[in-house]
């Protein structure tokens, strides 16, 4: 073994039976290989007694868990092992397990990024003071008061005036029936003294308020300005102390080329590297493997410990590398290595046939098989939307109405012309179109209906899965029902109440929800034969005809 490899793991087993791989695993999309398993399975045997975790384990801050990964590499005596990591930067693990050491650590104990990040912490202390001294609420408190007074008073003067106004009109409307020609003049000189008066009195009321709430803001802005510039210091210091981190990542791939984060995310439009980007586990096992003259074979990531409370995290579950932080670090880091090719990158609607449940002269229903895109995606045309153009030349507007995952199966309609597809998607809107899904999920499910209401945003660090946030998803409502138990796993039907993208395989597979994956949910679950969603009914209003069309086609599951 490379003396200088000293985090180079032997297997526990005998592993000359099996054949080691060909292509180096595509880490956005994989299945282990029988070496990352057997090395998956032997890190978990350390981790059991390092990091025990029992399954209901309450979910929290201080226990949520982390993804770990191994790496299956070659040394230079020809020997196979593997390599440990986990993502982050927590040096808290005192297990004897020899993880990789981070690429950098210049956080932790480099003296002029400490003192720089001491000042920029002492800054954001006195910020955190400022923002909540007495003076500066009581004077926030005193502007808010002023501001709702001066409007309450202004409103009612306001009003009070439009009555006044009133008045004086029915007077001179009266007066002028009733009055001869001097003594008319000498009321109307009266009604005009009177409004002059009210505008009089509106205007001393404004500038008394206007005064009073200039002084105020002139108050509130000695601390707004002092914050103002704390942050923008702030900001200048955190902008060139993360150039200067950020330098410090330099990432090589199999092509023995060096470059850090700045340059790599230099060509994203973000341009700036997200945070915990290149501590992940992926770029520490690879930057390893190259710094000590270890040959990269394959490599797997799994999650260990309790989840996330937004994302979706089982333990023990195999997941690929994040694309927001590793896809460009990784884009870099593999080149060189010969990958095996990208899943997404083939059609996998190819040789299939979309079948039409009903046809007429404004719209069709087909069903969709399972791994068919409804729509043309980045790197493939071949969709649902593409036949139905095909096969129907003369129909016009964006033909689907609606659209199922890519994996899920079942019951679409699209519309062939503009005018159906318009009122076809108002009856979605005024959600008069019923539909009911049929799902297999991995375990037994106790309850025998239920509803589901979690809020579902898109995850930007790990496209295209979707998370659920209280702050910033949007409401998405599920409610099931069990139609049978069988061999631990249950099959369900599924009402959707919103639209939301993944939002019935989301709503099983969290923990608030059902906890437990749709089966063959690569997304949030485990690989199988299929995704085991399909949705088997629809129903809704002919747009011309006015009859409410059923049709229901069962899962091939």
């Amino acid at each position: 073994m490379h003396n200088s490899a000293l985090c180079f793991i032997p297997f526990c087993q005998n592993i000359e039976a099996l054949e080691l791989p060909e292509k180096f695993t595509f880490p956005f999309y994989y299945q282990p290989h029988p070496l990352a398993v057997i090395a998956v399975k032997q890190l978990q045997q350390q981790l059991d007694t390092a990091i025990p975790y029992q399954q209901n384990e309450s979910v929290s801050d201080e226990t949520t868990g982390k993804m770990f990964g191994v790496l299956i590499v070659k040394n230079q005596a020809e020997q196979i092992g593997f390599l440990a990591a986990y993502s982050g930067q927590h040096a808290a693990l005192k297990a004897s397990i020899k993880f990789v050491p981070a690429v950098s650590n210049m956080q932790l104990n480099d003296p002029v990024f400490l003192t720089q990040n001491k000042v920029i912490n002492e800054i954001n202390s006195e910020i955190h003071t400022l923002e909540n001294s007495s003076a500066y609420k009581e004077t926030k408190q005193q502007l808010a008061t002023a501001l709702a007074c001066y409007e309450q008073q202004l409103l009612a003067k306001q009003q009070a005036m439009q009555l006044t106004r009133k008045e004086r009109k029915t007077q001179r409307q009266m007066a002028s029936e009733q009055l001869n020609d001097h003594d008319l003049e000498q009321l109307k000189t009266k009604l005009a003294t009177q409004s002059i008066a009210e505008k009089k009195q509106l205007q001393a009321l404004k500038q008394t308020w206007q005064t009073k709430i200039t002084q105020l803001e002139q108050l509130l802005t000695q601390h707004t300005d002092i914050i103002k510039h704390l942050k923008k210091r702030r900001k200048t210091l955190s902008k060139n102390l993360q150039k200067k981190l950020f330098a410090q990542y330099q990432f090589l791939n199999a092509k023995g080329e060096i470059t850090d984060l700045n340059t790599i995310f230099a060509k994203l439009p973000e341009h700036t590297p997200p945070a915990g980007a290149g501590d992940c586990a992926a770029p520490k096992l690879l930057q390893y493997a190259y710094t000590h003259d270890l040959k990269p074979l394959a490599m797997a990531e799994f999650w260990w410990g309790a989840p996330p409370k937004s994302a979706i995290r089982h333990h023990k579950h195999y997941y690929p590398s994040c694309y927001s932080k590793c896809q460009p670090i990784l884009g870099h880091m593999l080149a060189g290595l010969n990958v095996e090719q990208n899943p997404l990158l083939i059609n996998p609607a190819q040789g299939k046939d979309l079948s039409i449940i009903y046809q007429d002269d404004d719209l069709l229903v087909v069903n969709k098989p399972a791994e068919f895109l409804s729509v043309p995606g980045i790197n493939i045309d071949d969709s649902v939307y593409m036949r139905i153009k095909t096969q129907f030349p003369a129909a016009s507007g964006p033909l689907i109405v609606h659209r199922l995952d890519m994996s899920t199966s079942g019951l679409l309609m699209i519309a062939l012309n503009k005018r159906v597809h318009k009122a076809l998607q108002k009856q979605f809107i005024e959600r008069t179109v019923e539909k009911r899904y049929v799902a297999l999920v991995a375990g037994n499910i106790k309850e025998n209906s239920g509803v589901i209401n979690l809020p579902l945003v898109l995850d930007f660090d790990d496209k295209p899965r979707q998370m659920v946030c209280y702050k910033t998803g949007k409401p998405s409502l599920t409610t099931w029902h069990v139609l049978a138990r069988k061999n631990n796993t249950t099959r369900l039907q599924l009402y959707p109440k919103t639209g939301r993208t993944h939002q019935l395989r989301v709503h099983c597979a969290h923990q608030l929800g059902l906890n437990t994956p749709i089966v063959g949910d690569t997304h949030y679950g485990k690989e199988a034969d299929r995704l085991h969603l399909h949705a088997e009914y629809l129903a809704f209003t002919h747009p011309i005809s006015h009859q409410r069309l059923e049709f229901e086609v069962a899962a091939d599951f």
